[in-house]
């Protein structure tokens, strides 16, 4: 049986040249992994406007969604993830975790200090790349 694909966007959320990753929550499936906050695509929803909901519902705050960066793929025992990840730059307030246990602020050489969900891991290796390019 074909697994089940589950389109979810992620947020690269830059600020002084640091990218926030955020650690899952207790209870969560890919506990204790770290990822770009976001979520699920709902039908009728942009990839822009997902990631506006979702950062409002999981951070609290308001942010401006900016260029798309990087699809990738990656096949778990629940379903094949789908993640398409966009730029996006916090126009709120200061975020406040709901469903991730922390966060922290990134810079170039820290981006491989924690352990990133594996669906993440082609977008870091992107960035990685963007960010020495600079």
């Amino acid at each position: 049986m074909a697994k089940k694909l589950i389109h979810v966007v992620g947020a690269v959320l830059v600020r002084d040249g640091k990218i926030m990753a955020a650690q899952r929550g207790p209870g969560r499936a890919l506990e204790g992994y770290w990822e770009f906050p976001g979520g699920k695509i709902e039908p009728g929803e942009s990839p822009q406007q997902t990631l506006a909901r979702e950062l409002r519902e999981e951070l609290l705050t308001d942010a401006e969604v900016g260029e798309f960066i990087a699809r990738s793929e990656y096949e778990y025992d629940f379903g094949i993830v789908r993640l398409d990840a966009y730029f996006a730059k916090i126009i709120g307030k200061e975020p406040t975790l709901t469903e991730h246990k922390q966060s922290r602020w990134l810079g170039a050489d820290e981006l491989f200090s924690v352990e990133w969900a594996p669906a993440d891991i082609p977008v870091i290796e992107e960035l990685a790349r963007q960010m020495k390019g600079n």
